[in-house]
């Protein structure tokens, strides 16, 4: 079993420092209420400040990379950092770090998918590895927002043996009902959990709607947060994964010699 916190929170936009303290309370609080794996937004270190990210992202994203273990390691918590920007050699990327309960690094992930509407594509470069990682033993992946309207990159980490997906988000409220249905959609067809945090608030161009959630393989929705900041928590029931699958073998039923 596992304890969820969902760490639904607003982000300054660019104003790293804000955003590194509200990150450190949201994960103390997870800790305090006893939880086993934390989850934050995407972006949460500038939000899509880009024009600014010359000055304003991680370099190499060693800040973040030290906060997070040391906070993991204090709290035993294991964490799924959502992303932040990070600056590498004068490049930008979107870029998911985890690290478990020991604070030991387990993976780091630069966003596959570019959103065109929010100009990713003009400033930031396209990551092209998966993002398999292990925690607590159990097989799991990690993706970030626009990533979620392409199954087959889900697929791709699934078919792999991926049984928790994680989605780190920063999801306009314009196209919520989207968020909500393509997160059960992966759910169902992959038969596993889905955790997704999406952040509040707004910038200069976008309110962002919360409605964080977490989906069982069966495609129930387990919490659905509201919009507005703050954690929420569910528990897991891991065994449900190997219960579902075995029920309908859609694994062993691919064919992917046609597709």
């Amino acid at each position: 079993m596992w304890k969820i916190a969902l760490c639904q929170i607003d982000i300054a936009f660019g104003e790293p420092e804000t955003n590194f303290k509200r990150v450190r309370r949201a994960l103390a609080e997870a800790a305090d209420k006893g939880a086993t794996v934390a989850v934050l937004p995407e972006m949460w270190n500038t939000g899509y400040a880009l024009t600014e990210l010359g000055s304003l992202a991680d370099s190499h994203g060693e800040r973040t990379k030290r906060f997070l273990s040391e906070i993991a390691a204090e709290y035993s918590l294991n964490i799924i950092g959502g992303s932040v920007s990070v600056k590498d050699d004068g490049k930008f990327a979107n870029v998911m770090y985890a690290f478990d309960a020991h604070g030991d690094f387990l993976s780091s992930y630069k966003k596959a998918h570019l959103f065109q509407l929010m100009d990713e594509h003009l400033f930031l470069e396209a990551g092209n590895d998966t993002n398999l990682f292990l925690l607590d033993d159990k097989k799991a992946a990690g993706f970030i927002c626009y990533d979620l309207r392409f199954p087959e990159w889900f697929r791709a980490h699934t078919a792999r043996g991926a049984e928790v997906l994680f989605i780190a988000a920063e999801w306009p409220s314009k196209r919520i009902h989207d968020w909500e249905k393509l997160a059960v959609a992966r759910a169902i067809e992959n038969q596993a959990f889905v955790v997704a945090v999406n952040r509040v608030g707004k910038d200069p161009k976008n309110e962002f709607g919360g409605r964080s959630l977490v989906v069982s393989p069966r495609g129930e929705i387990l919490l659905q947060a509201d919009g507005s900041e703050g954690n929420f928590y569910t528990t897991i029931d891991l065994s449900e994964i190997k219960k579902v699958r075995g029920r309908i073998p859609v694994f062993e039923d691919r064919r992917p010699e046609l597709y």
